[in-house]
């Protein structure tokens, strides 16, 4: 598998709140790529995105699983005791009471992806037919969009369009969304906080996406356009392309 990761604090925001990766276990052709965006009073949200981002690194040295059903359930487990370490922390320490994050992961093998996520930390695949999103934004104005009260396009500019109804480490017995998909030779999967997606267009995505730009000159030009666009909040980009068996990994 081929890589890219790359975090920006921004134009506006005075430090980034974002955190994530790419990781390989013992399995080289097997990483966990995580998007986290962090949120609370002072530097909370960076306590909050650090120490999940952390937490789930830390486990995956050791993850073992031969199956993609075991996979999603270590990826759910793993996510639930991140949330619980969240909570428990948040509670013993004062300046961190109210922190939370969103989270997007994906486990990647040379078979199949198994994505998991919490809040509006979006994951997108890219194969030869199509590009399209993979997560559900969990959102008050997506709710109000799925609900019929407002449209697509309302949603571009609502004023609590900020507003989540689900994070991590925010309350006990969290849930988490999770998919599995197949993947193939030159089929990429994108994960990025929200910091890109308020900026760029599902088309502008795919456009870079697509072209002949190496994957650390996709993550670099995508964050570029959001802060092109204003950058007021952090962006993280992470881009994942499946290379085929007889290429190994970089």
């Amino acid at each position: 598998m081929l890589t890219a990761f790359e975090s920006d604090k921004g134009k506006v925001r005075a430090h980034n709140e974002d955190a994530g990766g790419v990781f390989l276990n013992t399995a080289a052709s097997t990483c966990l790529v995580l998007v986290a965006d962090g949120m609370g009073g002072h530097q909370a949200g960076d306590v909050a995105s650090r120490m999940t981002v952390e937490g789930l690194e830390h486990a995956w040295q050791s993850a073992e699983f031969s199956t993609s059903e075991e996979a999603k359930n270590w990826l759910i487990q793993t996510i639930e005791e991140v949330n619980e370490h969240l909570l428990q922390y948040s509670k013993s320490h004062d300046e961190c009471k109210g922190m939370g994050t969103t989270i997007v992961s994906a486990i990647c093998t040379e078979e199949y992806v198994v994505v998991a996520h919490i809040g509006d930390s979006r994951c997108y695949i890219k194969n030869q037919y199509d590009f399209k999103q993979i997560t559900s934004d969990h959102s008050l104005v997506n709710e109000l969009v799925r609900s019929g009260q407002i449209s697509a396009e309302d949603a571009e500019n609502h004023p609590r369009k900020n507003v989540l109804m689900r994070a991590l480490g925010t309350e006990e017995g969290v849930i988490v969304d999770v998919k599995t998909l197949t993947w193939e030779e030159g089929d990429l999967i994108l994960l990025c906080s929200d910091g890109l997606t308020n900026k760029v267009s599902d088309e502008d995505m795919h456009e870079i996406l697509a072209s002949n730009l190496s994957l650390h000159e996709q993550a670099a030009q995508l964050t570029a356009m959001a802060n092109e666009g204003g950058g007021e909040d952090n962006i993280t980009v992470a881009v994942v392309q499946h290379q085929g068996r007889e290429r190994g990994s970089e």
